[in-house]
């Protein structure tokens, strides 16, 4: 064989090589591919048709070349509106069964007109041998059909690279580079098509098969550095940047497909660098932990809270929903991400207004009880049980009478401070304004010595620390009674009746000053005045 010929043919096979790697890529990836079995058979009607023109090159009689050539147009006649299909539906177009079939009705009579040619010479009219050159090659003289097939072929690429032209515009940044390779991989074999008939090649040689291993090559460079094929766009340009709330495409393996600007708005540091990654991956990169809500469930709602980089806090609601193909398969997810905030703050603001005081931010009285019947029923059978505590500022009335309400406020949220400040000193401690200048405190889990030891640092921290002010300064003090639960199941009520009569006679005694309920309120702590 001519080392020329050798040369093409190798050339062309390495070309069918290339092309069949790109079919069983496709094939073994096929769930994570929107479309995978289009492109699967857009390969393997190329890798037939390359390596049919193989076999016809190393042909020997014309009767072997008219054979390949019948399968060489197996592929050529249905590859270019394969193409087409492809490009079709990465744009977006919407295609019905009937549309799709349309696409095939020239390719399908060319493959009856090439098999029945010795019969009607409507495709080419004389197959021949060329004179002075190296080696066998074989040239036609064209019929009137092959004008058609022709005519439809650069038509199905031409469509195919106006489609993708119209793109370029629309498309991000990130998925430019797959739509050059896109672009490149109609255009050239359709360039190379036209210097064919225009015989301009050497010795008439088809270049179309070794122009396929160069567009293979960089299908396969595309998958491998932009993820070509399983990242592509699968939402609306146009709708999905209009979108109000946030939206982030994920494909089947969870990888970032896209996202709109109202993401890159709730996210600044989440970039178009990050597609291809699975969305933990990207969050990591973001935040430096994975994305905080699961995604296994069409439909699931929850929330989570993000802190901007300025220090605020924001919180959004997230939606997961299933993209499905043409066939109802799933091939993707959609996460929608509204923002609410504004809503969440005044759910706070509401509970606050529920559940706390709004003077000292302590938990109101109806909170405070039911918390604390809550912790009274888990109390367990031991050496400590809940501790209450009552407590009230000495003479307040006559705070409020000398220097005014405002200061009579004033006091309230001084004891507050002081009482707070050493509430870790037991844990799990509830502390409420049970009314008016009154406290009440629930210690959990608590020895009647840690209680009475906490109680006496609040009354001594008081009257250590006057209240300060424009009005002067203001010794305030405070008397405190305590009880503390059995473990024959006392109810929050009588523990509380009990606490105030040891209040009661705390007050009696000269009040700041603890007093702790033991049948006669008569135990005494502190200084008594």
């Amino acid at each position: 064989m001519d080392p020329t010929l050798t040369m093409f043919i190798s050339l062309i096979a390495t070309s069918g090589v290339f092309t069949v790697f790109l079919c069983m890529y496709a094939y073994i990836k096929r769930k994570e591919i929107p479309g995978a079995y289009t492109f699967v058979i857009y390969t393997a009607t190329q890798a037939i048709y390359i390596f049919a023109h193989a076999f016809e090159m190393a042909s020997d009689t014309l009767v072997e070349v008219k054979r390949w050539t019948v399968l060489e147009y197996i592929g050529i006649g249905a590859a270019p509106a394969i193409g087409l299909l492809i490009v079709m539906q990465y744009v977006g177009m919407n295609l019905t069964r009937t549309k799709i079939a349309a696409l095939f009705i020239i390719p399908t009579i060319t493959l009856i007109m090439v098999i029945t040619n010795d019969y009607h010479h409507l495709f080419y009219k004389d197959m021949y041998f060329r004179e002075n050159v190296p080696f066998p090659t074989t040239d036609i003289v064209i019929g009137q059909y092959y004008i058609v097939h022709g005519a439809y072929i650069f038509g199905c690429m031409l469509a195919a690279v106006v489609l993708l032209l119209r793109r370029w515009r629309q498309t991000k940044k990130a998925y430019r580079l797959q739509l050059v390779t896109l672009i490149m991989g109609q255009f050239m074999p359709m360039t190379g098509a036209f210097v064919y008939l225009m015989g301009l090649t050497p010795y008439g040689i088809d270049p179309v098969p070794m122009i396929l291993c160069i567009t293979s090559a960089m299908y396969i460079w595309a998958i491998v550095s932009t993820r070509m094929l399983t990242v592509i766009p699968i939402a609306k340009d146009r709708i999905f940047e209009s979108m109000r709330e946030g939206a982030i495409v994920l494909d089947f393996a969870d990888r970032l497909v896209d996202f709109n600007g109202v993401i890159s708005a709730m996210f600044p540091g989440l970039t178009t660098d990050m597609l291809g990654l699975t969305l933990d991956e990207a969050w990591i990169q973001l935040s430096g932990t994975p994305f905080p809500v699961a995604r296994s469930q069409d439909g699931v709602q929850e929330e989570f809270s993000w802190r901007a980089a300025d220090g605020k806090k924001f919180f959004y609601q997230i939606r997961s929903s299933v993209v499905r193909g043409r066939n109802g398969e799933p091939i993707g997810s959609l996460l929608m991400l509204i923002d609410v905030t504004e809503q969440k703050l005044l759910q706070d603001q509401l509970e606050q207004l529920a559940y706390y005081d709004g003077l000292t931010k302590l938990l109101n009285r109806t909170e405070f009880l039911r918390r604390s019947k809550m912790i009274l029923e888990g109390d367990l059978s031991g050496e400590k049980s809940t501790c209450i505590l009552l407590f009230d500022i000495d003479h307040f009335k006559s705070i409020n009478d000398t220097y005014g309400h405002d200061v009579g406020d004033l006091a309230i949220q001084h004891v507050v401070k002081v009482a707070k400040r050493l509430e870790a000193d037991i844990p799990n401690v509830l502390i409420a304004r049970y009314g008016g200048e009154e406290f009440v405190m629930a210690m959990p889990a608590c020895s009647m010595d840690e209680a009475v030891l906490l109680a006496e640092r609040v009354r001594a921290q008081l009257a250590a620390e006057p209240m300060s002010g424009s009005f002067g300064s203001i010794a305030i003090t405070a008397s405190f009674g305590l009880t503390q639960a059995g473990h024959r199941g006392d109810s929050l009520e009588m523990l509380l009746k009990h606490a105030d009569m040891a209040l009661y006679q705390a007050k009696r005694a000269g009040r700041n000053q603890v007093r702790v309920f033991d049948g006669t309120a008569e135990a005494t702590f502190g200084n008594s005045r």
